[in-house]
């Protein structure tokens, strides 16, 4: 029988939540290159399926973190699918020979964190693994400016005047509930809110904590490892000082979401799919485009990445000899603003 007591030899998980676009995985490429002698594993919960995400990662695999220990579920959503995708996931990565010493989470920016949380009382995996951390990334600029609880003072009013009103968007809750399940929180971008938009982004996160949470600023995923690794939360077993929108809920989804998949031929000019893609978030309401594109005598794939009207590129990789030579975007909006259509003839203008 083995001396070391069942809590100490659990292995460590950390869940890596924030809203669309926050540095996720610009946050776990960081952790990739800098394990600090751990051997890690990655599970990337990818919300459409292009998977933008992983293979960005699996594109930065190191000896202590290599491609077969970086897993991704699509679809957006671990918890829905527990038995059949997460469990499965998490028992073949922790077959792995040499073991994962330490599993990152990167959730969908959609995702609820409480609900993930609970996927870990499983009786499967509850004696083996523990959360060691939640880490919600927060967006300094988007933050500042009010974008997930707006207009405060009149949500204040009309809450007063009638109970039955849903003040919140169904955006500002994703936000609040990564928040409310958080032991940390990396307040991302700061050098684009600039110094009163961070003042601002700590306030608004400080009414919405249920609790006093500590905040980092972070500029591209940096930060020291040693300060979100290692918490020892055991999350799982604290689950009263995490309050969710949706706890009286019997299950939850994403029907407030939708994403639509759009292949492109190849570009002639990538600052002409820039304009496009900003187009979409000025006259569509876009939350999020991620995905490639093949641009006419570039040997290389463009890798695009945008949060609204941000849209940031850079050519990521060669072209493999067996890929066929064109793109693919998934774009991502709430329920009421994905027209199919007219997203397709915008960005195939």
């Amino acid at each position: 029988m083995s001396d070391i007591a069942p809590d100490l030899a659990k292995l460590p998980v950390t869940v890596i939540t924030g809203f669309l676009g926050s540095g996720k995985t610009t946050l776990i490429r960081h952790l990739m290159q800098n394990p600090q002698g751990k051997r890690l594993a990655v599970i990337v919960n990818e919300f459409g399926d292009v998977g933008v995400d992983g293979d960005i990662l699996k594109s930065c695999a190191i000896p202590d973190c290599p491609a077969e220990n970086i897993v991704e579920l699509a679809n957006g959503c671990i918890c829905c699918t527990v038995a059949d995708d997460f469990i499965p996931t998490i028992e073949a990565l922790m077959a792995l020979d040499p073991r994962p010493e330490h599993i990152l989470i990167e959730t969908s920016g959609l995702a609820l964190p409480k609900p993930l949380l609970k996927a870990f009382d499983w009786p499967d995996i509850r004696s083996r693994i523990t959360v060691d951390g939640v880490i919600a990334l927060a967006d300094a600029e988007a933050v500042a400016d009010g974008r997930f609880a707006p207009n405060v003072a009149l949500v204040d009013a009309q809450r007063a005047a009638d109970e039955s009103i849903d003040h919140e968007t169904p955006l500002s809750e994703v936000f609040e509930d990564q928040i409310s399940c958080a032991d940390i929180i990396l307040l991302t971008k700061p050098d684009l809110a600039g110094a009163d938009g961070i003042k601002r982004a700590k306030a608004m996160i400080a009414a919405v904590a249920p609790r006093a949470l500590p905040v980092v600023e972070v500029a591209e995923g940096v930060v020291d490892v040693r300060v979100i690794l290692g918490l020892e939360a055991a999350a799982e077993d604290d689950m009263d000082a995490r309050p969710s929108h949706h706890d009286d809920a019997p299950d939850h989804d994403h029907d407030d979401f939708e994403s639509v998949v759009i292949d492109l031929p190849e570009q002639s000019d990538p600052a002409d799919l820039v304009a496009r893609i900003e187009r979409l978030a000025s006259e569509m309401n876009i939350l999020r485009v991620k995905g490639y594109a093949a641009v006419t005598g570039k040997p290389m794939r463009l890798l695009v990445q945008a949060v609204g009207a941000r849209v940031r590129h850079q050519y990521d990789r060669p072209w493999g000899a067996d890929e066929a030579r064109r793109g693919r975007l998934v774009v991502i909006a709430e329920h009421d603003d994905i027209n199919e259509a007219a997203i397709r003839a915008i960005l195939k203008a």
